[in-house]
């Protein structure tokens, strides 16, 4: 996974070519997840989603 990472944001940082302003990146969240999704689908594993009401129930602050 570690070559999968290192391979996809090599893609991203050629991808967004002079659109970077910062010298250090840190990994895309969605190269992450990519590389983690791939990883899953090998293993023959699916993520569950959250429904609308969980989101919204996890969006709420509670105070």
């Amino acid at each position: 996974m570690s070559f999968a990472i290192q391979a996809l944001s090599a893609k991203y940082l050629v991808e967004n070519e002079g659109k970077l302003s910062e010298l250090l990146i840190d990994v895309p969240r969605e190269v992450d997840l990519e590389v983690a999704n791939r990883k899953l689908r090998f293993l023959g594993i699916e993520i569950d989603h959250l429904t609308p009401a969980q989101q919204d129930y996890l969006n709420k602050s509670t105070i």
